[in-house]
């Protein structure tokens, strides 16, 4: 009791202690789950109608299709000028997908798993699957069997590093394939589903028919809006705005950012060359002199000497007559050519080999080496080689054409050299292998070229590049340009540096470099975070570095009036001068009722255009002008039509002649045909459509 009665009487202190706590708790758990929260914003690549996408989900769809880019290529090494493509193709298709989803899931249209199943494995493949080059025999055709050992490989156990990578590219390929033969299927539905409802009826198709079958041979007169000065005709900012306003989503536009920079390139300097050569002379005897040449070249040379032998057609040119002139030991003095000093030792002569092999292998994992000789004993005896490759090869890509290499040059760096020199030295047909880490190969000889005469070379070159100490000088240059600068004085302050300021205008997010600035993606990132008038710090990229100032934001949804005012002006100027000459050949009519005395009245030169065509693209020689091929295919004989507004002036027309084909009409094909012209674009169309309409942010800036 007499606790209890200690616990009444501080019962307000215990309110506030559990309170304090409680509130703690509270705001505890908000902290975590509002930094879950953050996290998650920060791993947002886009948003498009609310929905977020994960980096993780844009990473993934990135690896899938750089892995089929290099199936499909038989390249492993990607350069950076694809791998940007890549980027750009998978925010495209990630964005295409989300948008024909919303589409689908709304209508309930779907894609059904015995659907997808059919065109993946069943009896259906898609085109996808087939014209994959890794799921071909040696004729070049799609083998369901090559598809089947593929599927059931992919799910193998592993038996070492080497094989579990090989899986998960397998299965990223497959993913690929799989997402993009779904995508393609719903594609096809939603596309079938819309064409539907965009059928012609039999007026227009006779219509169409009727138009596409005559022929008109026509005179006309043209004059040019060149023909009318500009300064003629004033435009007032009302008329601009007016015009702005009417046509606005001519000038839609995404969030972009224009700059002024100077580019300073990274080059050598007068004591770079200087230097070059004083290193290149103090070699020249010991270079003439040396039994280990291989030392003295691989330790101070840019070429490295791999006992390469030139032939004629593969030696450097300008050592083309001294190495088939000279003999063994002779030495060049040294040389600068192609802003590099080098100079050049014969190491043996009288060599004939070929300049080039073709070779098929077996690639055998560490955990397959010992069927190896059984294998070679097999091939010896006449089984073929390329049913073995595609049994026993690790190695997709050559095992699913037989095993074939394909053609190697001597000098190439495509294969090892142990076995190249085996390859060039043994005749062809004969099997040898080639061991290392990662397991054995059985390598054949299909195909050699002709022996040539060779001579082996060692070349000791050395590259005149910036030092370290040029680098640091212009680098320090572009700091103090850079140092304390404000927008205003950016121009001036350059000229007085001699700095050349450049213009990059419309600078996007989706944009990997800015112009033709290499690996200038973090000047992208850097206009998005800054505002109008910062002046950045230096960027280095590649060989060059970069000074830069924000010139210009624009986050509107539209091109502000100012930025098209100019083009608004041309065009409004243009229909003032249609106006003027509409004018000016009406006028003329009152006095003149035939094309020659309209002709002579404004000192025109009667043309012609012959087999003007509903369908032309062009008349006569004046280029695009729809409207005036249009107004001709609804006149008669003789006929002289008004004045007509066209694209490089005003026109008037006479028909003098018009044939029709003698073809009847089928109206079941004209309406087919016409209904598949207006379908032809109508994907595309509606998709533009949706993404007008749609809230898409990108934030790839983040991660790229």
């Amino acid at each position: 009791m007499a606790t209890l009665e200690k616990i009444r009487s501080k019962g307000v202190l215990l309110l506030v202690v559990v309170g304090v706590a409680l509130l703690s708790f509270i705001i505890g758990d908000f902290l975590t789950q509002g930094s879950t929260f953050f996290n998650k914003a920060r791993e947002t690549v886009a948003e498009i109608n609310g929905e977020k996408i994960s980096i993780l989900t844009y990473q993934d769809m990135l690896d899938q299709i750089t892995v089929f880019q290099k199936f499909e290529t038989g390249q492993q090494n990607i350069d950076e000028q694809t791998m940007q493509q890549i980027r750009a193709f998978v925010w495209d298709q990630l964005v295409r997908e989300k948008l024909l989803l919303t589409e689908t899931e709304a209508i309930g249209l779907t894609v059904s798993k015995e659907e997808l199943s059919d065109q993946l494995i069943g009896n259906n493949i898609h085109p996808m699957i087939q014209q994959r080059r890794f799921f071909a025999d040696e004729s070049g055709r799609f083998n369901r069997t090559l598809l089947l050992q593929f599927l059931n490989f992919k799910d193998d156990e592993p038996t070492d590093y080497q094989m579990q990578e090989t899986l998960n590219d397998y299965k990223k390929l497959w993913i690929f394939l799989e997402r993009t033969v779904k995508f393609s299927i719903l594609q096809e539905k939603y596309n079938i589903l819309m064409s539907n409802v965009v059928v012609a009826n039999s007026l227009q198709a006779k219509s169409n028919f009727d138009l596409s079958t005559k022929h008109f041979d026509v005179q006309y007169l043209v004059k040019p809006y060149y023909s009318l000065q500009d300064a003629e005709f004033t435009v007032t900012d009302k008329e601009i705005k007016a015009k702005y306003n009417e046509q606005i989503n001519r000038y839609r536009q995404e969030p972009n950012v224009s700059i002024n920079y100077v580019s300073l390139p990274i080059q050598p300097r007068d004591v770079d060359y200087e230097e070059t050569e004083r290193f290149i002379n103090n070699l020249k005897d010991e270079f003439a002199s040396t039994d280990d040449i291989i030392e003295v070249v691989n330790m101070n040379s840019d070429i490295q000497y791999t006992g390469r032998n030139y032939s004629a057609s593969t030696v450097p040119a300008y050592y083309k007559e001294f190495a088939f002139s000279g003999k063994k030991g002779d030495v060049t003095e040294p040389a600068f050519v192609n802003n590099a000093y080098s100079m050049a030792r014969i190491i043996e002569t009288g060599i004939s080999l070929p300049d080039s092999v073709k070779l098929r292998h077996i690639f055998l994992l560490s955990s397959q080496e010992s069927k190896a000789d059984s294998i070679i004993k097999a091939v010896k005896s006449g089984a073929n080689f390329g049913e073995l490759a595609k049994k026993y090869s690790a190695v997709t890509q050559t095992a699913n054409n037989d095993g074939e290499i394909g053609w190697i040059v001597d000098g190439e760096e495509a294969l090892d050299k142990e076995i190249m020199n085996n390859a060039l030295a043994k005749p062809v047909k004969d099997i040898f292998t080639y061991k290392n880490a990662q397991g054995t190969q059985i390598i054949q000889i299909m195909e050699k070229t002709a022996p040539k005469k060779k001579v082996k070379l060692a070349i000791l070159e050395r590259s005149v590049v910036a030092s370290s100490k040029t680098q640091s000088a212009i680098f320090n240059e572009a700091k103090r340009f850079a140092a304390g600068l404000k927008a205003a004085d950016f121009d001036s302050i350059a000229r007085q540096n001699n700095f050349i300021v450049r213009q990059a205008n419309d600078i996007y997010q989706s944009n990997d470099n800015v112009q033709n600035i290499p690996h200038s993606r973090n000047i992208v990132r850097w206009v998005f975070d800054n505002s109008k008038g910062t002046v950045s710090d230096v960027f280095e990229c590649d060989n060059e570095l970069i000074v830069a100032v924000i010139t210009d934001v624009n986050k509107s949804k539209y091109r502000s009036i100012d930025k098209v005012s100019s083009q608004i002006r041309s065009e409004i100027i243009r229909d003032k001068k249609a106006e003027k000459l509409i004018a000016e050949f009406n006028d003329k009519i009152k006095n003149a009722n035939t094309l020659s005395g309209i002709a002579e009245e404004l000192q025109l030169e009667v043309k012609s255009a012959e087999n003007v065509n509903f369908t032309s693209y062009q008349f006569g020689s004046e280029g695009f002008e729809p409207s005036v091929i249009g107004k001709v295919a609804g006149m008669t004989d003789n006929k002289l039509s008004s004045p007509i507004k066209g694209n490089s002036g005003v026109f008037m027309v006479q028909v003098n002649d018009v044939t029709k084909d003698d073809s009847e009409i089928d109206i079941a094909y004209e309406k087919q045909n016409l209904s598949s012209r207006l379908k032809y674009s109508l994907s595309n169309m509606i998709l533009m459509d949706m993404r007008n309409n749609a809230e898409i942010s990108d934030n790839r800036l983040t991660f790229y």
